[in-house]
């Protein structure tokens, strides 16, 4: 009996879903794509409406080969790729290389991996949408047109092997411009005052907020120098607050919608610290199928790559059976989320949220793997808090007066933890209980503590940072935010350092080459713009050809100026401690086509090269030795970076280069520098020692303490208050 034949893009998917459908189907997988555009020239033919000229993927013979003898033996042929323009535009192209017919109903898509959902496609194909496929084709030729165009002129001007896209060009210039405005941080000075007060043994403190007026008002005031912190010190009493005001409210705190791409993004983040590619790679895994016990290989979760919120009814109702059945009718709330001022959402797909509730992450931590866990765990957690209620919380807040200055505390306790009985993430709030203390009582001060502080440049970015911005400025899609950070990351644009993203020097060349010359379109307006009117097209409003063709001229025009213009940049070589064995000149570092290694200086005459190890790499600097007068160079050792002599081993003078951090000492305001023990261990202190002997074993941050107001610092992860946490204990 002919079989249908049924093609998936990945093998693990054809897999799960080849148990699903049994003997009467056979399924195939394409392995992604199998057509695109060829990469050794533009492969878009300009003069002819920019129409592309596609090639079959190197590599792909064999699969092609099989799809086209099973295509022949099959009675009807489903392409099942992702429901997503991807994903069209991948069935679009098997649709081309086997000949089928376009008009006849040979297109499938489910949103989750599940026997119901698969079942159910198979029975409703549809034709396959060329709308969402000339929107993936408008979106292949504009990044080719940059990419092909621009690369090759970083390439002339400054190195081989640079690159340019419409996207990460501007997500890299969101974090140049956010290096370029630490640089240009001017720190300010202010004054906090704490009163350390102390009501039947129980200590707690109250800040300085401002003045009461005359008329009764409060304003809120800055303390900017030690002068007006003085006159304020000067003006209260020192033995005692006044009980001005005592307010007493219930506070909600509302469930978080269920992931979207993004979202899941940066939770993973900050929750898992997983980056963004770490994230889609195991979530890929969870959406196409993992080999349950008692169940066999199972979906578990929905479609990743999603920037809707909306949740299917069925999913409501499985939702609240749960949670009446597992926490109680008092838990439950039916709960809807709206894309806010996201009119370019694309809802064809729900939310990301487990097939089935049933399957609790406890219920089958065997089957998965820890990564696999965590995050199957975040998404399952987060989808069931959704639909539950509100968080409770009492809260209190005591306003002082001390002559008409004003100082406030509050604390709050939480009374029904609603969704968080589930979702039961640190999220930093702890409860803080006050003293029972009454309008017109006198609290003895302990302690009146004055501080000087210095203002804080803006935080670099995390992934998750950058993710957050990206969509709400509508750069990229959500299958484009990690392929973007990958990107540039791996041509050396951007290193990551504890978590941040800091440009490198060429980075910092190539944005500013892109920006002067190609700023209509290397913009976060520009290119949210044209994700709009990508939209458009996918929903088959604009013709794609007309949206190249606007872009293109204007384009063309900057690319000529810029050719023209930009002189050849010299770039300085890294030069190692390795010395040649050939010549003695110590050799430099190259880039081949396999990633770095070490060659004499003198090629062409002397051709010796190594294999580079990360120790023998040095950067020249314009230092001079102060014992010899040769250049230092910049090395990384044990104790992080140092300069050592050029002239070694004649010369053995070394030198520990300061590492700052981004924040400020509490005690005296200036820089917090990493430092060494003897052993190595790694502790913070005061770029002013030994006049200030500040140290910390945990690394300060810009973040002060709601509660107490002490500088929070990084514990494990997390970001702490170590004095709350003693307190606490």
């Amino acid at each position: 009996m002919e079989k249908k034949l049924v093609i998936v893009e990945s093998p693990a998917k054809a897999k799960t879903i080849g148990k699903f459908l049994g003997n009467n189907y056979t399924v195939k997988a394409s392995v992604g794509h199998v057509r695109d555009l060829p990469k050794s020239k533009l492969g878009i033919n300009i003069d002819n409406n920019f129409e592309p000229d596609y090639i079959t993927i190197r590599g792909k013979g064999d699969v092609i080969k099989e799809l086209k003898k099973e295509t022949k033996k099959a009675k009807q042929v489903l392409l099942a790729t992702d429901p997503d323009r991807e994903g069209e535009a991948i069935s679009w192209h098997l649709s081309k290389l086997l000949n089928l017919d376009e008009e006849s109903c040979n297109r499938i898509e489910f949103n989750e991996i599940t026997k119901e959902a698969i079942k159910k496609a198979v029975k409703n194909p549809r034709k396959i949408n060329t709308d969402l496929v000339d929107a993936q084709q408008a979106r292949r030729v504009l990044d080719r047109l940059v990419g092909y165009n621009i690369s090759p002129l970083l390439w002339r001007k400054i190195e081989k092997g640079l690159s340019a896209g419409r996207v990460q060009s501007v997500a890299l210039k969101l974090i140049c411009d956010r290096e370029r405005e630490i640089s240009n941080f001017v720190s300010e000075e202010y004054w906090t005052i704490d009163i350390e007060l102390i009501e039947k043994k129980k200590k707690f403190i109250a800040k300085y907020y401002g003045l009461l007026k005359d008329d009764g008002k409060i304003s809120k005031v800055k303390l900017k120098n030690e002068e007006e912190t003085n006159k304020v010190l000067n003006s209260i009493d020192k033995s005692s607050l006044s009980v001005y005001k005592v307010e007493k409210n219930r506070s909600l705190k509302k469930p978080y919608p269920p992931f979207t791409t993004s979202s899941l993004q940066q939770e993973a983040n900050k929750k898992l610290n997983f980056s963004s590619k770490k994230t889609m790679m195991v979530a890929q895994q969870l959406y196409e199928g993992i080999n349950i016990k008692g169940e066999g290989s199972v979906g578990l979760v929905t479609y990743i790559r999603t920037d809707s919120y909306r949740i299917s009814n069925e999913a409501h109702e499985h939702a609240k059976d749960y949670i009446v059945k597992k926490c109680g009718q008092e838990y439950y709330n039916h709960n809807e989320y709206n894309k806010k001022n996201k009119a370019e959402a694309q809802d064809a797909h729900e939310a990301i949220r487990p097939t089935s509730i049933d399957r609790s992450p406890e219920n089958i931590k065997d089957s998965l793997s820890p990564e696999q866990y965590k995050l199957y765990s975040l998404i399952w957690r987060r989808f069931v808090a959704s639909q539950m209620k509100d968080a409770e919380f009492d809260t209190t807040t005591i306003t002082f007066n001390s002559n008409s200055n004003i100082f406030k505390t509050s604390g709050s306790i939480l009374q029904f933890d609603g969704y968080k009985k589930i979702y039961n993430y640190s999220d930093g709030s702890k409860d803080v209980t006050l003293p029972n203390i009454n309008e017109g009582d006198l609290i003895s001060i302990n302690e009146i503590l004055p501080e000087k502080h210095f203002t804080n440049p803006p935080a670099r970015y995390t992934e998750a940072t950058l993710i957050k911005v990206m969509e709400v400025l509508g750069i990229g899609r959500p299958s484009t935010y990690a392929p973007t950070i990958i990107t540039i990351t791996n041509r050396e644009y951007v290193v990551k350092e504890k978590n941040y993203l800091m440009p490198t020097e060429m980075g910092l060349l190539v944005d500013e080459m892109l920006v002067k010359y190609f700023n209509n379109i290397i913009n976060d307006k520009f290119t949210a713009g044209l994700e709009n009117k990508l939209d458009a097209v996918a929903n088959g409003k604009v013709d794609w050809h007309n949206i190249i063709n606007d872009f293109y001229g204007e384009f063309k025009v900057s690319l000529d100026r810029a050719d023209k213009e930009i002189e050849k940049v010299e770039i300085k070589e890294e030069v190692s401690t390795e010395k040649c064995e050939q010549c003695g000149e110590f050799m430099v570092v190259k880039k081949g086509r396999f990633g770095k290694f070490l060659a004499c200086p003198n090629y062409p005459e002397c051709k010796t090269t190594k294999k580079l190890n990360q120790k023998d790499v040095a950067e020249e600097t314009d230092i001079d030795c102060e014992l010899c007068g040769a250049k230092m160079l910049k090395r990384k050792g044990r104790f992080g970076d140092f300069l050592a002599c050029s002239n070694y081993p004649n010369c053995k003078n070394t030198k520990q280069i300061v590492q700052k951090i981004d924040a400020k000492c509490p005690r005296c305001g200036k820089d917090i520098v990493v430092k060494y023990t003897k052993k190595g261990r790694r502790f913070y202190g005061c770029s002013g020692y030994p006049d200030c002997n500040f140290i910390s074993w945990n690394e300060p941050t810009n973040q002060v303490c709601e509660v107490c107001g002490n500088q929070m610092v990084k514990k494990n992860d997390e970001i702490v208050c170590l004095k709350c946490e003693k307190d606490n204990k």
